[in-house]
């Protein structure tokens, strides 16, 4: 079962009497549905939107003075979106509920939500080309445009473009982003991808939607758009200065490095950039959501994706440490710390990290007394009423029937008499035929 993943650049610092700054929230999404569930690459839709955000949050960790920033920067990687959207409900719930998992968050901070889809395929004649899909008129929609077009100005590309998607559109395109606006119609908020008015993605929910439908290249100028954008954001500086903007650059082979770890069995999670962070329990990448077994927060709950996301992120928006690298092997021991690389013999270290795991189930489950137990619809919320709870066959007690296959020489032997017993009753029928016919002639 994965878990989806949240991440704060910088660290929030829980013990600041400071006002809590406003929150540009950047999502994209880790999991993918097929026919057959371990089949389900999900390279464009929506791994592309993974990878460009890593890749982006790989860039911005290479900035400095982030800290001195008026908003702050938070990047959460959902899971259970191809199922009704259960990260995302999931985590606006445990907002409502104030959790351990969202600890530092606050629903009425989030300033603008900035989501990254489908982004591979952006190439058209050799040109890329995004549609930036908005919420509607709002002075904060229009910071974010603003902020796209200078990013995009900035990266002075002529394979490149960017614009607004079509007015005509009737809303959203399936996003996380939905789940925000049910919540709060008002919620400010963007969706890229790399269609306007039709969805491109012909592969999409199918095995073959794999790393050959994608271009890395289209994944690296998402990436360095969307770095470029949060920095001109996150600054809320009008007079920002080109150069600050153009030193903000994505690292090529860490995206192409991305797209063999996260979509393609060779090397898949045995790639060097996983296993600096985790001992994968599979070489083969599965972005399917999983099952929830026993109580969420046992060990089980999080799968290698999910793990790789968490430290990843951890390591790049990390702040140093004053006291210098502390080894670990599971926790550490100062508030505000987490344990990285823990799975690697003997490299696990402490970094200052305000990265957390968030449930991805139904919000109407509930684990009481050590059983699941199913809420009835929330009336008041719009989205409870069709909430979805999805199950899946018990495995445990699979049968097997084998059927021996019988030796050629016998088979052939079979075939040899049913011959013989054919030309033999032939026989018999033609013989008995004469026999008849000669006694009606007598008579």
């Amino acid at each position: 079962m994965k878990g989806s993943v949240w991440s704060s650049l910088p660290p929030i610092n829980f013990s600041s009497s400071e006002q809590s700054k406003p929150i540009i929230l950047t999502v994209a999404s880790m999991d993918s549905a097929s026919f057959f569930r371990d089949k389900g690459p999900g390279a464009d839709s929506p791994i592309s939107g993974l990878i460009s955000l890593l890749a982006a949050v790989d860039a911005l960790s290479h900035v400095d003075g982030l800290d001195d920033f008026n908003k702050q920067l938070v990047f959460i990687v959902f899971t259970g979106e191809a199922w009704g959207y259960l990260g995302s409900r999931r985590f606006l719930l445990e907002l409502d509920l104030q959790s351990d998992a969202v600890s530092g968050l606050n629903y009425s901070m989030i300033e603008k939500v900035v989501e990254i889809g489908s982004v591979g395929k952006s190439l058209n004649q050799g040109v890329k080309n995004f549609f930036v899909h908005t919420t509607g008129v709002s002075s904060a929609t229009n910071e974010t445009l603003d902020a796209l077009k200078r990013a995009q100005d900035s990266i002075k590309s002529e394979s490149f473009t960017i614009s607004s998607a079509n007015a005509s559109n009737p809303g959203m395109p399936p996003s996380s982003l939905m789940t925000f606006l049910r919540k709060n119609s008002l919620t400010s908020g963007v969706v890229l991808e790399d269609f306007d008015t039709v969805f491109t993605n012909k592969f999409y929910n199918s095995h073959l939607d794999d790393i050959s439908n994608v271009n890395s290249s289209a994944i690296v100028a998402a990436a360095s758009l969307m770095a470029r954008t949060l920095y001109i954001l996150a600054s809320d500086d009008k007079n920002l200065s080109s150069s600050a903007i153009t030193s903000i650059n994505v690292n090529v082979s860490l995206v192409e490095e991305l797209m063999g770890c996260l979509l393609d069995c060779e090397p898949g999670l045995s790639c060097e950039l996983v296993k600096s962070y985790i001992s994968p329990a599979n070489p083969c990448p599965s972005h399917y959501v999983g099952v929830i077994l026993g109580e969420p927060s046992s060990a089980p709950y999080v799968d290698d994706i999910s793990r790789f996301i968490w430290n990843f992120l951890a390591d790049r928006t990390s702040a140093p440490r004053k006291n210098g690298s502390s080894v670990c092997s599971q926790d550490c021991s100062n508030e505000g710390e987490v344990c990285i690389r823990a799975e690697t013999e003997g490299k696990g270290v402490c970094v200052v990290s305000t990265t957390r795991y968030v449930p991805a189930y139904s919000t109407r489950l509930k684990y009481e007394s050590g059983t699941w137990n199913v809420l009835p619809p929330n009336n008041s919320d719009p989205m409870g009423l069709v909430d979805p709870v999805w199950t899946e066959s018990n495995w445990d007690t699979i049968g097997l029937r084998v059927y021996t296959v019988q030796n050629a020489s016998f088979d052939r032997l079979v075939l040899l008499g049913s011959i013989v017993i054919t030309v033999l009753s032939c026989f018999a029928i033609v013989i008995t035929k004469a026999l008849v016919t000669k006694a009606l002639k007598r008579d």
